[in-house]
């Protein structure tokens, strides 16, 4: 197979130029029935390629031209020996990782800073998740990877757990030694499940971290629209074979995504893909070189630290993705929502992410020295006018949440009955519902543990700083949902 190849996107243009009479959704027709001022921004050829799964165009669900072709080509670039797009996200993905080894009363090795989708998956799935505490950075205030070491323990403990799944690298670029890990998970027969939204191009530069099929892993829920060049909700499930069946993955994956699958994301893939398998290597280098400039002048600025590979050196902290910008604006008396507000609202910047230390900015071969030198000189503009806030030799308190303990399944608890509680008066009690800051969406609680006073301290400071936090049915978090307690009758 030739990575010069796009099959999806070819043939779609293919069948776009024998402009056929269409009969069959969506009912737009091309943006004829469509709203004009939608249809004039977004363009005919886009509209155009807004298609259905009709015989010439094959179908996701049951691949046998085209897409089938594509994802071929996909999973010889990743180093798969199956590749399925995913129209659902990495969310999606993800889901069908789990819910394809785990089932009712099955055990999961997760770390607790999981994604929620992780957990959601684990409800669904009725699977019992076995936490491993993942490594905490006092100094920044963020959770990184887990150590081999963690993983050897749970699985001596747990032995008969279906998979443990593994953050590759963490949404902050940080990646543990993956190739250990699955060592590890194989030699007790257990496959490796990677989360790796936020590494999609990390396969196609030797100067990053491993990737999951570069470490040996089993499956991995791969975002090609972070960072890998495709549209956003579009992402790819890499499966090695072996210790999971590739075609009872297709079928979980097929029960959890539309049938009215989206051949703009799917097209978007096919090119990607194609980018990233011969060009990638030339396009990171690019990218790699201007953040490194960048994390060199931003840490020049008085009272600002741009994370680089002084990080590296524990079991936790094996590699990083120095693509990924992470700021840590302590140092001034601001939180990173604030500065991310302020960046916002007088440069017109908007970055990744930001928590109560940092902002997270990431830089793609989309970005060029314009760009950067215009966050950069932000960043100087913001230092100088708040450097009166910063104490001089006096190093902020940092709050990190509680890990709680689990009562109950996340399944059981989701699904038990519940009443609504005030949130001040929740300590305590179990809860049923998810509560999360989002981006980076890890929960906080999730349903089934014990509501701990630390974490509702620490949902309280995020809600005052403006953090979004989210999840539970009051958006308020006036009220929580927790299992309802059954008094004795007297």
């Amino acid at each position: 197979m030739s990575q010069f190849e796009t099959p999806l996107f070819t043939g779609l243009l293919e069948h776009i130029k024998k402009n056929p009479t269409q009969f069959h959704i969506p009912g737009h027709k091309k943006g004829a029935g469509m709203d004009p001022e939608f249809r004039d921004f977004i363009g005919e050829n886009a509209l155009s390629m807004d298609l259905i799964n009709i015989g010439p165009l094959d179908d996701l669900h049951h691949p046998k031209g085209i897409i089938k072709r594509a994802q071929e080509l996909a999973a010889e670039a990743f180093g798969a020996d199956y590749t399925f797009f995913s129209v659902q996200g990495t969310s999606g993905a993800i889901m069908a990782m789990v819910m394809s080894v785990a089932g009712p009363g099955d055990k999961i090795i997760v770390p607790r800073n999981v994604h929620k989708s992780v957990m959601s998956a684990i409800v669904f799935s009725g699977a019992t998740p076995i936490f491993i505490h993942p490594e905490i950075d006092k100094e920044l205030g963020i959770s990184h990877g887990i150590t081999p070491e963690a993983v050897e323990k749970a699985l001596k403990q747990h032995p008969e757990a279906k998979g443990v799944l593994v953050i590759n690298p963490t949404y902050f670029g940080i990646a543990g030694d993956l190739k250990k890990i699955v060592e590890i998970a194989h030699s007790y027969h257990v496959p490796v499940l990677v989360d790796e939204a936020h590494g999609a191009h990390i396969h196609f530069h030797e100067a990053l971290p491993l990737s999951a099929m570069q470490a040996g892993a089993d499956m991995a829920a791969t975002s090609v629209h972070k960072l890998g060049g495709s549209l956003t909700q579009s992402s790819i499930l890499n499966v090695r074979e072996g210790l999971v069946s590739a075609k009872h993955v297709q079928a979980v994956l097929s029960m959890l995504m539309t049938t009215s699958t989206s051949y703009l994301l799917l097209a978007s893939l096919d090119v990607a893909r194609k980018q990233l398998a011969t060009r990638g290597r030339e396009l990171i280098e690019r990218a790699i070189q201007l953040a490194e400039k960048t994390r060199k002048q931003i840490n020049e600025i008085p009272y600002l630290y741009c994370v680089g590979k002084e990080i590296l050196g524990t079991e936790a902290t094996y590699h990083y993705d120095p693509t990924k910008l992470i700021i840590s604006v302590k140092e001034l008396g601001l939180t990173g929502y604030d500065v991310e507000k302020w960046l916002r609202e007088a440069y017109n910047i908007e970055v990744e992410l930001s928590d109560l230390y940092n902002i997270l900015c990431i830089i793609t071969p989309g970005d060029t020295e314009q760009e950067t030198d215009m966050l950069v000189r932000a960043l100087r503009h913001l230092s100088e006018q708040f450097r009166h806030q910063a104490a001089e030799g006096v190093k902020p308190k940092v709050l990190l949440p509680d890990i709680p303990a689990l009562a109950l399944t996340p399944r059981d608890a989701f699904y038990a009955e519940t009443e609504v509680v005030p949130f001040d008066e929740s300590a305590g009690r179990i809860i049923a519902e998810f509560v999360m800051v989002y981006p980076p969406g890890i929960p906080i609680f999730i349903p089934g543990e014990i509501i701990t006073q630390e974490n509702l301290n620490y949902i309280k400071k995020n809600l005052e700083v403006g953090l979004p936090v989210q999840g539970p049915e009051d958006d308020t978090l006036q009220t929580l949902r927790v299992i309802k307690e059954h008094k004795p009758i007297r």
